[in-house]
């Protein structure tokens, strides 16, 4: 469940629920506690009710020797039983303390020693005099153990536990009392008197039992109230006088509880309550809670067989839900093995990923999966379209800070997601790279959430005459709550499955980076053959070509006056021939001679590369009277020559196919979008079929007869091989007649952020 916002004021609302649990130095009157220094258990600190209890005033107390109270042998026992770190041989102790001549009275008595080691006794009259031997402790244990060993349900299972404790405690209700993510909590079970009005399966905010009285609950595991009305009495002195600071009372089985916790089991209508905490892993799953509508005091011995109860029953309930857990882990173990070995066969991991039987979605029982790798999308089942994948791609690479992001309200984070609610309110996603992803989508699922009252009118703060006093509410009626925007949770061995991988991917993506390292190295001794190959057949090929065109125009020269017209027109073809083939391999020399290792990248202002081309295109533009325009340009990071070249070759293109009597038209533009900047070469000529668009981009491609159009058909190639080497994209938009937009990409911070092979690539993405 979402965050719920309870009060809005200027006030700390935190310190206003419950302050520092250690600064509250009161007791409840029931028992009576001191402070002892443990050298010689000497009185430094009484509770001041002990006039009462024991008959003797708190300041007759103080200074003396335990034995003020308790006769030698008693102390003596005591103190054996202090000389180990470990209290648990004395807790607890039937004492018997004098009162006046031979006037005893039987209490129960818990030592504990304090943060700071300060010795603390407290007692509590027995209501039996004599401790329950093991054998009762045991069989009254027993009987409800055995019921809850025939019990299969785990909802069952919670039912029998209230009810066995009910029967053993007699109190009005008894609730099994969990905690969920956001530590709002649920009535699992509940068995009570047929009066009082049921709360099961209500819901309670977290700020009924707030951060503070949570860590108390994991420190004290049973606390008991028996009088939710009665008045707390203060320790005499305030402070210790060797610490001179309070008294930490965390572990104290007596302290007082906030008064405002008080005051909520007022409204409540109980008078008496004990609290069973039940642990999981260091951390409070939840709770068993009795209340009683009058005051109600529980022996000692009958709180620890509860106690001891809980931890029996909840050991069981934790088995089962680890048993729950270890079946579904098998299961995904399963579906991830299965995903490995699909990923290591396949060329490419993301195949292995979505196109066998088993896919993505079956590692996290998700409705829809994303890939974001390299800069490209593949997408499972029911996802947020491209465009808004990428928003929430950009979002994560700012957010992520973590091995894995994960929320079932994706909308309350990511306002944007409310457009995509239907497939993508809960998201589970794992960073495999700066910029690359693994991401997991569930569907909004509405629910009803019924509230024990009103969560949002969960506390009132009062300023009365400058003092603030906070409030709970005092209704507790059910109140219902539609929660929208929030998908079914992600579980933490789903979690645990997308981060085990994560890892897989990571080893197989570095071993594909191995071979493709050998494969680079093997294509790069390939190019620089062929390079050397281009470059002596460019040059040695002319010069026979040379000769061709030049013996043939001497022939015609020579015997002109012996050649009819067919044979002056077949040297012309021969001559147009030779110059077709010299035009031809100067553009494959110029094509080899792009590549990542001929690129000097530094700062270049793109309008000077604009006013480069133009000049180099000054009488072809003279010609036409083509009009150039464009936007204020950046400077990019780049190779001011081929970059040069690249608006060369496009604004030539645009001049080259105009339409028919129509100037040319060519305006250059320019965006940031994120970390590349995307320039658009826009004209007015005679466009193309949408189906070419690829087609144009290929080695001697041509769309039109040389008789037509004059060229090679190289300059779109080598305009493709520059921007490739700037890792950049290169792509036309166009309709025939209507005139084409070429569009290209060059990163921000230019070529070197995104490495030359892909050896560097995999040691960036994984560093």
């Amino acid at each position: 469940m979402g965050n719920l916002n309870f009060i809005t004021s200027n006030y700390d609302l935190n310190q206003l629920k419950q302050p520092v649990i250690h600064t509250l130095t009161q007791v409840q009157p029931h028992g009576i506690l001191l402070v002892l220094a443990e050298d010689d258990l000497t009185i430094l600190q009484v509770s001041k009710n002990t006039q009462l209890l024991l008959g003797v005033a708190p300041d007759q107390l103080l200074g003396q020797s335990l034995e003020v109270i308790l006769d030698s042998f008693q102390v003596d026992r005591i103190k054996a039983g202090l000389y180990g770190s470990n209290l648990d041989s004395i807790n607890p102790s039937k004492i018997w303390v004098r009162r006046h001549g031979d006037d005893y009275r039987v209490f129960d008595a818990v030592f504990y020693r304090t943060a700071t080691q300060e010795l603390v006794m407290e007692c509590e009259p027995a209501i039996a005099q004599e401790e329950i031997p093991f054998l009762s402790f045991y069989h009254l244990a027993k009987a409800s153990i055995h019921r809850l060993e025939d019990t299969a349900n785990l909802q069952d299972f919670c039912q029998v536990i209230v009810q066995e404790v009910q029967k053993m405690t007699d109190f009005d209700r008894v609730m099994l009392y969990r905690f969920d993510q956001d530590n709002h909590g649920e009535v699992l079970a509940e068995a009570k008197i047929p009066e009082l009005e049921s709360y099961l399966g209500l819901h309670f905010p977290e700020s009924d039992i707030p951060a503070p009285a949570r860590h108390l609950f994991l420190s004290n595991a049973i606390r008991m109230i028996p009088d939710s009305t009665a008045q707390p009495v203060a320790l005499y002195p305030d402070v210790n006088p060797r610490s001179h600071q309070p008294t930490d009372l965390t572990l104290s089985i007596l302290r007082s509880p906030f008064p405002c916790h008080l005051e909520y089991l007022q409204n409540m209508g109980v008078g008496a309550s004990l609290t069973i905490s039940l642990i999981k892993d260091q951390r409070l799953w939840g709770l068993i809670a009795c209340h009683h509508r009058t005051p109600k005091q529980v022996p000692y011995e009958l709180r620890k067989a509860c106690e001891f109860l809980g931890r029996v029953v909840f050991t069981d309930i934790a088995n089962r839900e680890e048993e729950a857990d270890y079946h579904y882990r098998v299961k995904l173990a399963q579906v991830q093995t299965t995903l490995v070995e699909a990923m290591s066969e396949a060329d490419d991991f993301i195949q292995g990923l979505v196109n066998g039987p088993v896919t993505l979605l079956d590692l996290a029982n998700a409705t829809g999966a994303a890939i974001c790798f390299n800069g490209h999308w593949t997408t499972l089942g029911k996802t947020p379209d491209p465009q808004e994948l990428n928003y929430l791609a950009q979002w994560l690479g700012k957010t992520i800070t973590d091995e894995v992001f994960v929320t079932d309200s994706l909308p309350a984070v990511y306002f944007e997601a409310e457009r995509f609610k239907a497939v993508a309110s809960g998201l589970l996603a794992i960073p495999i790279a700066k910029h690359s992803f693994l991401l997991w989508f569930r569907p909004e699922v509405l629910q009803t959430v019924n509230w024990g009252g009103n969560p949002g009118e969960a506390y009132s703060v009062e300023d009365q005459d400058g003092t603030v006093k906070l409030s709970p509410r005092q209704s507790f009626a059910l109140w219902k709550e539609t929660v929208q925007l929030t998908s079914l949770p992600w579980q933490e061995v789903e979690i645990r499955s997308t981060l085990e991988l994560r890892k897989a991917i990571v080893n197989i993506v570095l071993r594909q980076a191995e071979d493709l390292a050998l494969l680079a190295q093997d294509l790069e001794r390939s190019n620089a053959e062929l390079k050397k190959f281009a470059y002596v057949a460019s040059h040695d090929l002319q010069e026979p070509l040379n000769q061709v065109a030049n013996y043939v125009q001497l022939l015609e020269m020579r015997y002109d006056d012996a050649l009819d017209q067919d044979a002056k027109e077949f040297i012309n073809f021969a001559v147009d021939g030779v110059s077709l083939m010299q035009t031809l391999i100067d553009d494959v020399l110029a094509y080899s001679k792009v590549d990542l290792r001929g690129i000097d990248c530094e700062l270049t202002p793109v309008e000077t590369a604009v006013n480069r081309a133009m000049g180099n295109l000054r009488s072809r533009i003279g010609e036409t009277q083509a009009q150039i325009t464009w936007d204020e340009l950046p400077t990019v990071v780049a190779d001011a020559t081929q970059l040069m070249q690249l608006f060369q070759n496009l604004i030539g293109n645009g001049i080259k196919f105009q339409r028919p009597d129509v100037s040319p038209q060519i305006h250059i533009g320019v965006e940031r979008q994120d970390d590349h900047w995307l320039f658009a070469v826009e004209d007015n000529g005679i466009g193309l079929d949408a189906q070419f668009a690829d087609r144009i981009f290929v080695i001697f491609q041509r769309l039109h007869t040389r008789d037509e159009y004059p060229g090679s058909g190289m300059g779109l190639a080598i305009c493709k091989k520059i921007v490739d080497c700037h890792r950049g994209r290169i792509w036309v938009e166009s309709e025939l007649g209507h005139g084409a937009t070429f569009y290209f990409t060059l990163p921000v911070g230019g070529r070197d952020r995104h490495h030359v092979n892909r050896r560097k690539a995999q040691n960036y993405l994984f560093s």
